[in-house]
């Protein structure tokens, strides 16, 4: 399964950039991720909890960088296993460039099923695949750009977020 896009993120470049080799970001915006840890050098392990169809299953798995040309793009692969559901493997590709209001990320993902998860059929692992990238990618812009102006708390816990990741 394949799918490509992009999102508008009113931040600047080095910011994106450095929300996206954060586990803390990580962990934050993907799905049902429970734990994610290591460095962007090393790879991430993640524990994942994902619901596809009538199977339920935790994922381990871990994610490597490659191709990184800084502030500019990146290669992300990653690899879980979920036990008797299955396995789930896939990758994306990254870039960043300016735009008018701060980040155009633009993205290619590329993912694939085997064992249960397989036999639930392309069209329910194909919606689920592009649900999750969709939640990925929304949950990232909408923890980059801030919370609406009624939101005062998650306003204070963004600030404190990002001072931790640029310091």
């Amino acid at each position: 399964m394949n799918m490509n896009g992009e999102r508008n993120i009113k931040a600047p470049r080095a910011t994106v950039w450095a929300a996206l080799l954060s586990p803390e970001m990580l962990r934050e915006c993907v799905p049902g991720a429970q734990e994610v840890s290591g460095t962007p050098e090393d790879g991430f392990e993640a524990v994942v909890v994902q619901k596809v169809g009538p199977v339920k299953a935790t994922f381990n798995g871990i994610v490597t960088f490659s191709d990184r040309v800084e502030h500019e793009s990146l290669t992300l692969t990653g690899e879980g296993k979920g036990g008797v559901a299955g396995f789930a493997k896939g990758g994306a590709k990254l870039r960043l460039e300016d735009s008018e209001t701060g980040t155009r990320l633009i993205y290619e993902v590329e993912a694939r099923v085997g064992g249960k998860l397989a036999r639930l059929g392309s069209r329910i692992v194909d919606g689920f695949a592009k649900k999750m990238a969709d939640q990925f990618f929304a949950r990232l812009e909408q923890v980059l750009e801030g919370p609406g102006e009624d939101d005062d708390e998650a306003e204070v816990k963004k600030k404190g977020w990002l001072k931790r990741l640029i310091s």
